[in-house]
């Protein structure tokens, strides 16, 4: 839980370090390749990706000796880490009601720490892992259509398609036996986590850029905690602490309905958010 909880503060921390540092990118001419330069100059956005690189390792160990369940509940509370860091860095005015989502965020996390067991002792069998790729062909595929479409509930499913395509990066680090080369390029789970974590990033960003926040945000934590969850219970194994099944299901949909309360720190705010956000 501790590697879980480290991948969460460093995923929150580099989102709020990359928007201080995409905010005093955009000062200049030029297109995106542009800000992205600009945006490379600077130490704090070099730092927010060397966090997001530390997390994802963090991540890739917790996974691999907790229950999905529980990573998938820390991963989302990365929400509360971004709300607080920008509040210190960003001068953003958190609300009573968010203080306490950080608080009731908190609170799921130490109940599912007390009841989760140990990592689920089941094979993942072929067709799990060809199921996967597919998932993460179809994440894919609704990336590439997504900047066609501009109807109405695109935040809330595009933030779900990035959910899903997390979900499949977290069953699939369990699906992946060895890391021999041969046995990493004969396995459907190795290209299911490459696709999945490079569509979720791509409709995650068009979420971010043209709709929502708050909406595809919801949509994310919602995608990637609940059926990679379903998928480590069923059928990986994953289970709690004896007679404390109760307690984990309590502190799982604890931590993510406090992280759904913060939602709108999917993306760090800007500073003239806290006036037209609080209520």
């Amino acid at each position: 839980m501790v590697c879980a909880l480290g991948a969460a503060v460093c995923f929150g921390t580099a989102t709020v370090l990359q928007a201080v540092a995409a905010r005093a990118a955009t000062t200049g001419g030029g297109g995106e390749a542009a800000l992205l330069l600009r945006a490379l100059r600077q130490w704090r956005y070099l730092a927010g990706l060397g966090l997001d690189g530390l997390g994802f390792l963090l991540q890739i160990v917790a996974l691999r000796s907790l229950p999905i369940y529980a990573v998938a509940a820390a991963l989302a509370s990365s929400l509360a880490v971004t709300g607080v860091v920008a509040a210190r860095l960003l001068h953003v005015r958190l609300s009573r009601m968010e203080w306490s989502a950080v608080g009731v965020v908190c609170a799921g996390l130490a109940m599912l720490g007390l009841a989760s067991g140990a990592e689920g002792d089941r094979q993942g069998s072929m067709a799990l892992k060809w199921a996967m790729l597919a998932i993460a062909v179809a994440v894919l595929t609704l990336g590439l259509l997504s900047g066609r479409w501009s109807g109405r509930g695109r935040d809330l499913v595009l933030g779900l398609g990035a959910g899903f395509g997390f979900g499949v990066v977290e069953v699939a680090v369990r699906l992946i036996d060895s890391l021999a080369p041969l046995k990493l390029l004969a396995n459907p789970a190795t290209y299911a986590l490459l696709i999945g974590g490079g569509a979720a990033f791509l409709l995650l960003t068009s979420a971010l850029q043209r709709g929502s926040v708050t909406t595809a945000t919801a949509g994310l934590v919602i995608g990637e905690t609940l059926w990679p969850a379903t998928v480590g219970v069923v059928w990986l194994g994953d289970r709690t602490r004896e007679g404390l099944a109760w307690l984990a299901v309590l502190g799982f949909l604890v931590a993510v309905a406090g992280a759904l309360a913060l939602a709108r720190f999917g993306e760090a705010p800007t500073p003239s958010e806290p006036e037209t956000s609080q209520g």
